[in-house]
């Protein structure tokens, strides 16, 4: 079964946000088949960090990143999440 990479950026609603806490709520969120492979903060503005995920997810995945996308928005505290590529990776 052949497997994507998503590279998301995930804005905190605040730039107060722990992000290591975020992080771990995202990832206790990912269904089976779901994996975050690499993470790391990127600096956008006035102190405010994004985190930037590199997300696994099986290529059958019915309607693309919709799924990521919509678990990602409904956890507290994100405030926006941007899809920046997506790639096989096997």
């Amino acid at each position: 079964m052949a497997r994507v990479a998503v590279i998301a950026k995930v804005y905190p609603d605040s730039p107060e946000a722990d992000l290591n806490k975020l992080l771990e709520t995202i990832k206790s969120k990912l269904p089976e088949g779901f994996e975050v492979i690499d993470t790391r903060e990127v600096p956008i503005a006035f102190g405010l960090k994004a985190l930037q995920l590199a997300v696994a997810i099986p290529e059958e995945t019915e309607g693309g990143t919709e799924e990521l996308e919509s678990i990602l928005r409904s956890v507290e505290g994100i405030q926006e999440v941007e899809i920046e590529s997506v790639t096989r990776i096997s």
